[in-house]
This record gives C-alpha cells, sequence and structure tokens, in this order.
C-alpha cells in the first residue's frame, strides 16, 4: 500500500494541492488547520476565506505545517504536525494542558479526500508525520485523538485521527481529562 503513495512537507509551492484536499471537506474546506494555531474568536471571524487567507500565509513560514499525501500526481490526504508551541487553542486548554515541561510537537489534523478513503491513509500520514518531526529535531510527539470505544463518533469528529490508531503505531495514551479524548505520546529520540 506505502508504494501507491507518496509524500511531501506542506510548502507554499503546494497550495494548489493543499487545498484540493482541505476543499473536498465541508469543514476542512473553512478551517484549515485554523482552529488550532488562532484564538477562538480569530478563528470563528475567519471561517471560510479568512481562515483560507490565513493559512496561505502560514505556508510561507519558516517550516511547512504538514505533511500532504499523494496518489500518483493526485493530492489525496494531509496531516498536521508542528511544534505544540505554535498552537495557541493548545496553549489555553485545560483538557489539552501540558503533562510535563517537555518541548513536543503535536499531530492534530488528518484530511483524507473521498476517493482515498478507507485504504490506509491516515496511518501512512500518521508514519510520515512522526519521521517529518523526527528529521525536524522533535524529541517528542503528542496527539488528541478520538476515542471511539468511549463515544459514537461520525466521521466529521474523526479529524484528530483514533486512538486506535495511534496506539497501533507506538503512541502511548499519557493522560485523559475528557471521557474520549486522550493524549497520546511517541518517543522520538
Amino acid at each position: 500500500m506505502q508504494d501507491r503513495f507518496s509524500f511531501f512537507p506542506a510548502t507554499a509551492d503546494r497550495l494548489a494541492d493543499i487545498e484540493a484536499v482541505f476543499d473536498d471537506c465541508a469543514d476542512g474546506g473553512n478551517c484549515r488547520c485554523a482552529y488550532w494555531y488562532l484564538p477562538n474568536a480569530d478563528y470563528k471571524a475567519g471561517w471560510g476565506e479568512g481562515n483560507r487567507s490565513w493559512f496561505r500565509s502560514l505556508l510561507g513560514g519558516p517550516r511547512p505545517p504538514g505533511i500532504l499525501g499523494y496518489h500518483q500526481n493526485e493530492s489525496a490526504g494531509w496531516c498536521g504536525v508542528a511544534p505544540r508551541i505554535v498552537f495557541d487553542r493548545l496553549r489555553r486548554s485545560k483538557p489539552f494542558a501540558p503533562v510535563d515541561d517537555r518541548p513536543v510537537w503535536s499531530i492534530n489534523c488528518f484530511i483524507v479526500r473521498k476517493p482515498f478513503r478507507r485504504q490506509g491513509l491516515s496511518r501512512l500520514l500518521l508514519n510520515q508525520a512522526v519521521e517529518f518531526a523526527r528529521t525536524n529535531g522533535a524529541e517528542c510527539l503528542e496527539a488528541y485523538p478520538v476515542d471511539q470505544a468511549a463515544r459514537t463518533s461520525n466521521g466529521a469528529e474523526l479529524y484528530p485521527g483514533t486512538l486506535a490508531m495511534f496506539l497501533d503505531e507506538g503512541f502511548v495514551e499519557v493522560a485523559r481529562r475528557l471521557p474520549s479524548r486522550p493524549i497520546g505520546r511517541l518517543q522520538c529520540r
């Protein structure tokens, strides 16, 4: 399955491909991962075109904000990954407050275009995000997935990934302050 997909950091020169992925997901097209980066009032005010514009400026930054997956030459999926410190929502969150003082990177969003769903692409994106973070100096990775066993979820609520997927890839649950939203960790070094 791995050989069916290729992966690249999400850089400004891939903007059209990234937008194709976001636009194939109703909420993704309006959110553009601004949910994690911006204060809630700014995120809500930017819903749609404002968040689209904000995301374009994010791509001009010093570090790609995620990984883009392709099937042949067609963009197929997205995974957001960056140092936890850049995410305003995580800095303010009580349920996802730091579990210790270690610097960590966070994996917080998956979007897979409809034609590529149920093919294992999220797991491949997760593996690529882990490798990207390691290559960029991450000592530890964190995620905030949905525990489907603790809650009935529809597909729209699964954008942070599922607990089972993270556990299968070596993450360990280190905290749970909400019944269905644990914090998972993976040691990178």
